[in-house]
């Protein structure tokens, strides 16, 4: 599904199937690709530059088909996953303290590298990883961004007892579980009025739910603003403890309204999230299994990507998207 100009619907259409990937890289056959709201941004035209014409999706799980000569880590026929970070240089500063996520010539799988909504994709394989075999490929696919990028939003934290999530979709949903997971009280905010998902945050154990023009019956020690909305900011803001942060975990937000100093007072902190570290993915694919995290997901046939994303667009879809591959 080739994605040519933004604010296009995807086209679906024969491309050459790369015959030997370079040395550092795998050549893999597709078999679930996950629908995350980074790929509608890029695909609505909010992110810009992206590489065009453009194979969207980076949440991949799929089977190596040929490996690089240089290749190492993996064999043929390996289960992998294929994340949103695609390559970083390892020479700036923050690829040399750690923070590879902020790396100023990284490439990202679907926006500046194709992704997976396709039959095969190539990666390197430096930036792939091992799958726990619990999670069959749907259930794997929404770990890869969703639960990678909201495990990220989590650790930036703290150590909170109180966590408010707001919007509660693909990644609010597995943030939920590990945080449920670790002893802490989750209070989820999702669109008013929608009691539907509020029950289906109930079922995941969080603490209160309600929308996000409510308060929460206690202040939160930590929020994270999962929905592209810059006006919950200031709103999750007026509801932290002392000491808190909010941390928005999107890579896309609209603009942040002005609010008094007030609500910042007390040694509050707002911060974003930016893409992952593979250490992130390291950390988050050890504990995913312990939980054990149920990703609840929709299925859709790969030549479906646009109804998917409509369904996403729309706010109509409990959980994840996710593109099955035909074999």
């Amino acid at each position: 599904m080739v994605l040519d100009a933004p604010t296009q619907p995807l086209q679906l259409r024969d491309v050459p199937k790369l015959k030997q990937p370079d040395a550092g890289q795998l050549l893999v056959r597709v078999s679930a690709c996950g629908v995350c709201r980074t790929d509608l941004h890029i695909v609505d035209g909010e992110l810009p530059e992206p590489k065009l014409p453009l194979i969207p999706g980076h949440e991949i799980v799929g089977r190596v088909e040929k490996i690089g000569r240089a290749v190492k880590t993996f064999r043929q026929g390996d289960r992998v996953g294929i994340p949103w970070l695609g390559w970083t240089c390892g020479q700036c500063k923050f690829c040399r303290s750690g923070r590879e996520n902020l790396c100023p010539r990284a490439r990202f799988t679907g926006y500046t590298i194709d992704g997976g909504y396709a039959e095969f994709a190539v990666a390197d394989a430096r930036f792939c990883f091992h799958l726990p075999d619990q999670f069959d490929n749907v259930a794997a696919a929404p770990l890869l961004c969703a639960g990678l990028i909201g495990f990220r939003a989590l650790r930036k934290c703290g150590d909170p007892k109180r966590l408010g999530l707001y919007g509660f979709g693909a990644a609010a949903h597995i943030i939920a579980q590990v945080a449920v997971f670790e002893g802490r009280e989750v209070f989820a905010f999702t669109r008013a009025g929608d009691s539907k998902t509020q029950k289906f945050a109930e079922r995941l154990g969080a603490t209160w739910t309600g929308g996000s023009d409510e308060a929460p019956p206690e202040n939160l020690d930590a929020a994270i603003i999962f929905a592209p909305v810059g006006a919950l900011m200031p709103v999750a803001l007026r509801h932290l403890e002392k000491g808190g942060v909010v941390v928005s975990a999107g890579i896309h937000m609209s603009d942040i309204p002005a609010f008094p100093y007030r609500d910042l007072w007390g040694e509050r902190a707002i911060c974003s999230v930016a893409n992952l570290t593979r250490r992130d993915g390291d950390e988050f694919l050890k504990i995913a299994p312990r939980i054990p995290v149920r990703a609840e997901t929709e299925t859709f046939p790969l030549a479906e990507a646009n109804e998917a994303l409509a369904r996403l667009r729309a706010g109509k879809l409990n959980g994840a998207a996710v593109l099955v591959m035909e074999t």
